[in-house]
């Protein structure tokens, strides 16, 4: 079974990765459980990019086969945005930026909103334009007011066409049916190929 590095210190991004590829014959690894500390600056206003670089800095640091990720939510009445700026949307990366959201969606009706996730694989060594790219959307809509318990980030406000937000399904659930579990299950066969060492 080979070590896989999840390149990120997020917590609650970390567990769903645990989640997602518990089937997969990898062992998911945490940068602090190898005494990695990397910031790798996401300067691109493309997923796709901020998550290569990530996945090709955490190769290269850690020697391991690493994963990133780059993912955001997208809202129709904000002309699309804040995409792969969500993170620091609204000028603070303190958690708040689904109340920020909230606030800026007061009184208005078109509510479409849809959460994408670009994933990339690298080995040490990979070259960024040999990182493959993967990437899941679920369409939804940002709702009126924050709603379940579950997820983190957008979860509590990101609802789905069931009515109701990814905060408030089971964590398996959510998993079948989100932005990252759909992203994971497109790069499963790769993530296959590359721990068996082909």
């Amino acid at each position: 079974m080979r070590d896989l590095l999840v390149a990120t210190n997020n917590a609650g991004k970390l567990a769903e990765f645990r989640r997602l590829l518990s089937g997969l014959p990898v062992r998911v690894v945490a940068p602090k459980e190898i005494g990695l500390e990397l910031m790798v600056p996401e300067p691109h206003l493309a997923y796709a990019e901020n998550a290569r670089d990530k996945a090709v800095a955490f190769a290269g640091s850690s020697g391991l086969l690493s994963l990133a990720d780059d993912s955001g939510i997208e809202v129709a009445a904000l002309d699309w945005g804040p995409g792969a700026r969500s993170a620091r949307w609204g000028g603070t990366t303190s958690g708040d930026n689904a109340n920020i959201l909230l606030e800026r969606m007061a009184g208005i009706a078109d509510r479409r909103a849809r959460m994408v996730c670009w994933l990339a694989l690298a080995d040490p060594g990979s070259a960024p334009s040999e990182v493959p790219l993967f990437t899941g959307t679920v369409e939804g809509a940002i709702a009126t007011e924050r709603r379940g318990g579950g997820g983190f980030g957008y979860d509590p406000i990101f609802e789905l066409p069931s009515g109701l937000t990814t905060a408030e399904l089971p964590p398996e659930e959510k998993d079948g049916l989100s932005h990252r579990g759909r992203a994971v299950a497109a790069a499963a066969d790769t993530i296959r190929a590359l721990a068996a060492g082909s």
